[in-house]
């Protein structure tokens, strides 16, 4: 089992680095740029000009790992629940795909309206909870992190199940700010899920599906890492950060237990509390809770080098899982 971890990280790290080499270049002679926000930070008018979508290529590599992995180690009674799990990931893609190209078409950063990318967001976590029920992988109880306590919530579940997975989605998304900071914290989250399914095999026996999920992950994460580090020669995109939302709730639900993404995820989550505060504190006091939001422009506006930022990030969510691991 080990040995095939091993050989998923690096068939998806070696094409992710391939497909990124080869279409960087053909991006660039496209013109497909990351359009600039215009009322971000100012010096991030520097990254214009840089290629966007670059999610496709590790979204390429993760499912040709995945694929072949399915040919010759993932169990036959796990196959359906990767390729649904897949299915969602890549759904969300989609989703991002076209808010990413609408945006290149539009020459500004506005793709979809917040409502329609919300929408459909809700059609395609719907349909993936109702094929884990058929699955029978939903039981509707809900296990509390560190309270070792279950709740059973009936079909409240499936309301909490949607929140979750449409907020989680959007919070990696909202991550995806600054060079390398949401591939390098989904790297880390991805290698805790890989190591639950290593020694935390808990009631539903070993998980190897998920070792190999979460090692094609990971090795995607890393290998667009090369091209993505400060300062970045490719962005991911909303087609890349919705993807990786979506597979990591997914692994969530897979390994039993949703709630772990919120404790391990608190990065991300973050991100979408201090845009939250920072709105509703506006309107109500007429006053900035923050320098701007989401929180790591805060950072940047009070100094920290956009390195220094993905690096506290990446040591908090070491901890978080950490903590997870041994006291969950």
């Amino acid at each position: 089992m080990f040995l095939y971890f091993i050989l998923s990280v690096l068939i998806s790290f070696i094409i992710t680095v391939i497909l990124s080499k080869k279409f960087i270049p053909v991006l660039i002679s496209k013109k497909l740029n990351q359009p600039i926000y215009e009322i971000g930070p100012r010096w991030h008018k520097s990254k214009a000009g840089t290629p966007t979508m670059g999610g496709l290529f590790f979204i390429g590599a993760i499912v040709i790992t995945i694929a072949l992995l399915d040919i010759f180690v993932i169990p036959h009674d796990k196959r359906a629940l990767v390729f649904i799990t897949l299915g969602m990931a890549l759904l969300f893609g989609v989703i991002g795909f076209i808010d990413d190209r609408a945006k290149l078409l539009k020459k500004q950063n506005e793709g979809l309206k917040a409502y329609q990318k919300f929408l459909l967001q809700i059609i395609v976590a719907s349909a993936y909870l109702a094929l884990l029920t058929a699955c029978g992988e939903i039981d509707t109880t809900l296990s509390i992190p560190f309270l070792h306590t279950e709740w059973e919530l009936g079909n409240w579940y499936y309301v909490f199940a949607l929140f979750l997975i449409v907020g989680v989605d959007n919070s990696v998304n909202l991550t995806d700010g600054i060079d390398g900071l949401c591939s390098s914290v989904t790297a880390v989250i991805a290698a805790f899920f890989a190591v639950c399914a290593f020694l935390m095999p808990g009631a539903k026996g070993t998980l190897p599906h998920i070792a190999y999920m979460s090692g094609a992950l990971f090795g995607g994460c890393i290998g667009f890492l090369v091209y993505n580090w400060n300062p970045a020669r490719i962005f991911m995109g909303d087609t890349g950060s919705l993807f990786l939302g979506g597979f990591l709730s997914g692994l969530a639900f897979l390994i039993g237990s949703p709630l772990i993404i919120v404790v391990v995820g608190l990065c991300y989550i973050m991100e979408t509390v201090s845009v939250i505060l920072q709105v509703s504190g506006y309107k109500l006091t007429k006053k900035r809770i923050f320098k701007m939001a989401p929180i790591h422009h805060h950072f940047e506006k009070c100094g920290w080098s956009e390195v220094k930022i993905v690096f506290v990030a990446v040591l908090v969510t070491m901890m978080l899982c950490a903590l997870t691991y041994f006291f969950m």
